[in-house]
């Protein structure tokens, strides 16, 4: 075997595996690029239950999934969604260093357009 066959059944078999590396993996893939992210998604599927169960479960023909979670794939939310689901993976949002500074100039002016407009907005 080769060893990019080798490199890609192990990682199969580590996602297949351990469901905490399949959600560490998808969230480096996501942090390097949203392409990296959906190839990191199609492996998890594959590895985790196969397209096709991935497809039917997600209510999504198979070849559009294929598609959709190309390097230049382009799902809707909804299909992300719907994939996710599938695989029992879910999506948190937490604050990131960019946004927190971003939250705290944005707090900033909701808070002096609360005091201009003399009304008081519950927190």
């Amino acid at each position: 075997m080769k060893r990019n066959e080798d490199f890609k059944a192990d990682l199969l078999a580590e996602l297949r595996s351990n469901p905490d590396y399949a959600a560490e993996y998808l969230s480096a893939a996501k942090a390097d690029s949203n392409d990296a992210f959906l190839v990191a998604l199609r492996d998890v599927a594959e590895a985790r239950q196969g397209m096709r169960r991935v497809a039917k479960e997600a209510g999504v023909n198979r070849e559009s999934l294929y598609r959709a979670l190309s390097k230049n794939g382009n799902p809707s939310i909804s299909t992300l969604d719907a994939v996710l689901q599938a695989l029992g993976i879910e999506v948190k949002f937490v604050v990131s260093a960019r946004g927190d500074s971003q939250e705290r100039r944005l707090k900033g002016t909701a808070s002096t357009a609360r005091f201009r407009t003399g009304k008081r907005t519950a927190r």
